[in-house]
């Protein structure tokens, strides 16, 4: 089950001029390869993108490998470009993971679009869920339940199931 990171410990209150004094919630995520969510947070709406980086990459789960011991991390990050700060760069590359961020001013934004979709996708499928189309919720944190369980829901529909398993939990 994805696990949730507090990103309002972190985030300050620095807006950039585009999202300033924005009401509502943003729903933050970090997934797989395969588009899969491994960690969701919910942060105010004007607060910037790059502060929620930490706490995702922070509350990724262990990962079961084939082979050896779990691994805690993953080989790649790939980030838009509102976290290209030096900081974040050094600090992710400093736990050992790839860093593959679109630069400000240097990339354009079509080289990162080949590997934006996933996420995308991963985004897509939150919003089939009605709770997370539009928050009802006064309190952050049953947002943030209910989000964690639309992550958990991807994750059941999205992992393929053994055979019997399969058979065990379909409604026939």
């Amino acid at each position: 089950m994805p696990r949730q990171p507090d990103v309002n410990q972190t985030a300050s209150r620095d807006t950039s001029p585009v999202d300033r004094g924005k009401p509502g919630s943003k729903i933050h995520a970090l997934s797989d390869r395969a588009g899969l969510p491994l960690a969701v947070a919910v942060s105010a709406a004007n607060t910037n993108d790059s502060y929620a980086l930490k706490p995702l990459v922070m509350a990724i789960p262990a990962i079961k490998s084939r082979r050896g011991p779990r691994r805690r991390k993953p080989a790649k990050l790939h980030a838009d470009k509102a976290c290209d700060q030096p900081d974040l760069r050094r600090w992710v590359r400093d736990r050992g993971i790839t860093v593959r961020i679109a630069r400000k001013g240097v990339e354009s934004k079509d080289k990162l679009g080949k590997h934006r979709w996933v996420i995308e996708r991963t985004m897509a499928w939150f919003t089939g869920y009605r709770r997370l189309t539009l928050r009802y919720e006064r309190k952050a944190e049953h947002f943030l339940a209910f989000l964690i369980l639309g992550a958990s829901l991807i994750c059941y529909q999205k992992t393929p199931q053994p055979h019997h398993m399969r058979h065990a939990l379909s409604r026939d």
